[in-house]
């Protein structure tokens, strides 16, 4: 936009000899982007069309991730066995964390923790707004500390049937309990989020980097999140039409 209003700003490069013609440009860019493109076809569009699960849709794009190195002439041995090594690091310590999320969970639901914390903000006797403001406050908390699989299975059961009784859509409550617990991921000092991405990022980026960089995609996250609230008709209008096409 600053150079259409100020073109004096964005001067044209003169070419150099040597330089790729347009339709040589067309070639690269091409060449570049349709396999990757073909990639991620496959990958979604083996789950949209119910030809694969989504860990049969995952073995695809790994074995079409090794077809397009071997494409590109960028296939080493030594390439493949550092790439199944990282995956096997990043992927035992997801599968830790949802361990210890997971024996967290069956502690808390067999000793009765669900039952105990539905009485306990039952008796609170808050309003609609100010129950919906405290469950999603929780959410933001427990997202510092367990994850995704784990909060959904303790603070679900116990969350619905109070949204329910207050006269929210649960629809709605459920599209902001997913948005507050991406929030929560992204958000420091905790931000498991970048715990995931600090054992395949490059060593030159820091802890720092990561939480500066974590700054725009937060903002995004409460700004969808205020809209939602202002605006239920966001999330809610699609679901009723397809259940009125059912």
């Amino acid at each position: 936009m600053l150079c259409i209003v100020k073109p004096e700003m964005g001067r044209r490069i003169p070419p150099e000899p040597g330089d790729p013609t347009f339709m040589q440009k067309i070639a690269i860019t091409t060449r570049n982007l349709v396999p990757p493109l073909g990639m991620i076809v496959a990958v979604l569009g083996s789950i949209l069309l119910g030809l694969a699960s989504p860990t049969e849709a995952a073995a695809i794009g790994a074995l079409c991730s090794v077809g397009l190195t071997v494409l590109y002439g960028r296939f080493t041995w030594p390439g493949l066995y550092e790439s199944l090594l990282k995956t096997l690091r990043v992927t035992a310590m997801i599968m830790f964390v949802l361990l210890g999320g997971t024996l967290f969970t069956g502690v808390f639901i067999g000793g009765g923790g669900i039952n105990l914390a539905s009485s306990m903000i039952t008796h609170l006797d808050l309003s609609p707004w100010a129950l919906l403001g405290m469950m999603l406050f929780i959410l933001f908390i427990a997202g510092f500390f367990l994850d995704w699989i784990s909060i959904v299975l303790i603070f679900l059961p116990i969350f619905t049937p109070l949204v329910t009784a207050a006269g929210f859509d649960p629809v709605w409550f459920c599209i902001l309990f997913l948005i507050m617990i991406q929030t929560s991921y992204l958000t420091p000092p905790m931000a498991p989020a970048i715990f995931y991405l600090r054992a395949v990022a490059p060593p030159e980026i820091t802890m720092r980097h990561m939480y500066w960089g974590m700054i725009p995609f937060i903002a995004l996250q409460v700004i969808t999140l205020a809209c939602t609230l202002m605006w239920p008709q966001l999330v809610t209008w699609l679901p009723s039409v397809a259940m009125q096409m059912r």
